[in-house]
């Protein structure tokens, strides 16, 4: 199979990791933002950014609220999907998988690596949930700080989710619109990974 170039590797996490180092200089915004896709009880799909935080070897993983609409999706559902895009360089990654929590000391020193003001909305924060007006919300981190003084602890319903793919594809623009496309899949996470070119 002719892998070269930017494509080349046996390790996919790797690979995610060369492409976000390439896309850190030239994007203007967040190069790590995944728009991260969950279902609801229904199967109805719900999109949104969240900024993608570590690509560990063997998963990708993003923090949220647990309490949050997408973090009792991912609770009830176990899976959850992703895309990084960057127009900057024409390529984009695609993520499916299964989820795990993680809520002891990686997410305690992320959590804390985090500033004073961002520390504070995550327990002000009701994320997802009706809110009356701003000023209830700027209130309630009033209270807070108050309350937790300087150096709040990780609130218990805030975490990381670990993504561990069952398929990522990488994506790179081609002349004509003949892309260039690469799966990586496999049945279970303990499975080695099978690589297929896709038509564009």
């Amino acid at each position: 199979m002719d892998r070269t170039g930017i494509f080349a590797g046996d390790d996919p996490f790797a690979l995610a990791r060369a492409w976000l180092a390439e896309a850190e200089p030239v994007e203007p915004n967040d190069p790590n933002a995944i728009a991260l896709g969950t279902v609801d009880a229904d199967g109805l799909p719900n999109v949104r950014m969240v900024l993608l935080k570590d690509i560990e070897a063997a998963a990708f993983v993003f923090y949220t609220n647990y309490d949050s609409q997408k973090g009792q999706e991912i609770a009830a559902s176990g899976k959850a999907a992703f895309v990084l895009h960057w127009k900057s360089l024409r390529r984009q990654i695609r993520v499916r998988g299964l989820t795990e929590r993680e809520d002891g000391p990686a997410a305690d020193a992320y959590f804390a690596s985090r500033s004073l003001k961002s520390r504070l909305g995550a327990w002000a924060s009701q994320q997802s949930r009706p809110l009356g007006s701003r000023e209830a919300l700027m209130a309630e981190a009033a209270r807070i700080a108050v309350v937790k003084g300087p150096n709040p602890p990780r609130p218990p319903n805030w975490g990381g989710i670990r993504i561990v793919p069952t398929e990522i594809e990488f994506w790179a623009d081609g002349a004509f619109r003949l892309h260039d496309r690469f799966r990586w899949s496999r049945a279970t996470v303990e499975q080695p990974w099978q690589i297929t070119r896709l038509f564009p």
